[in-house]
């Protein structure tokens, strides 16, 4: 398990789970967790898991995206349209604390995707944002664009909610049954289909160094400035 380096360790819970957890118990968990953040009484936490089998619905969902329920249909709560969580999916909840980070939603979500094309970067994936298109994005073996990572965040009272996913070595099969994130046109793909070597256990230690970056970033913007990019 992957640990943080001081001083964050001291202020941030950095908290991987061995086994699947339900969508509705880590749900609830993260829910209550952001609540004693605002009020004072729990750190913040990056919690890092696995779901069995299902779909989450954003608040954007169409349901005529829903192509094939063949597992439970949760409502998330959060921002986006239909995504699957499953085994070797990396699942990162993330309960930040905006209130004393910056308040800039924007600055959160850009450098977001930023820690994890970090951490894919380590795993030898060449891992990009797509302009117009949510998610993280690479070529596939067969020089298609695909999706090898996905983001909703929501945020209530300035703490964070919800976080990203990252495709390691699921069934992708199984994103079959929806059109994923609303982008039909779009293969997805996974560290294991593009030939690298698929390990939780790495992505979790890159993830982990290239925490305190991400997080020494996340502050208010000047304005007209969106994304407080290192070195503005």
């Amino acid at each position: 398990m992957s640990s943080l380096p001081q001083p964050l360790a001291e202020t941030i819970e950095w908290r991987v789970e061995s086994a699947p957890v339900d969508y509705p118990t880590a749900l609830a968990e993260m829910e209550a967790r952001a609540a004693a953040i605002f009020e004072g009484r729990a750190s913040e936490r990056v919690w890092l898991l696995e779901h069995p089998p299902l779909y989450t619905a954003g608040t954007s969902a169409d349901p005529a995206e829903l192509l094939d329920p063949r597992f439970p249909v949760h409502d998330a709560g959060r921002g986006g349209r239909y995504t699957y969580h499953g085994p070797g999916q990396r699942i990162g909840y993330l309960n930040i604390d905006l209130g004393k980070r910056g308040k800039d939603v924007r600055n959160f979500v850009h450098h977001l995707e930023g820690w994890m094309i970090d951490a894919l970067g380590d795993m030898d994936i060449a891992a990009r944002r797509a302009e117009g298109r949510i998610g993280i994005w690479t070529d596939d073996r067969q020089g298609r664009e695909a999706k090898i990572g996905a983001l909703g965040i929501r945020v209530r009272r300035w703490v964070t909610l919800h976080g990203f996913s990252i495709n390691v070595d699921p069934d992708l099969s199984h994103f079959g049954g929806i059109v994923p994130c609303g982008l039909a046109e779009y293969p997805v793909t996974s560290i294991a289909a593009l030939g690298k070597k698929a390990s939780m256990t790495e992505l979790d230690a890159a993830l982990a160094r290239h925490f305190p970056a991400f997080i020494g970033r996340l502050r208010r913007c000047p304005t007209g400035v969106e994304q407080c990019e290192t070195g503005r």
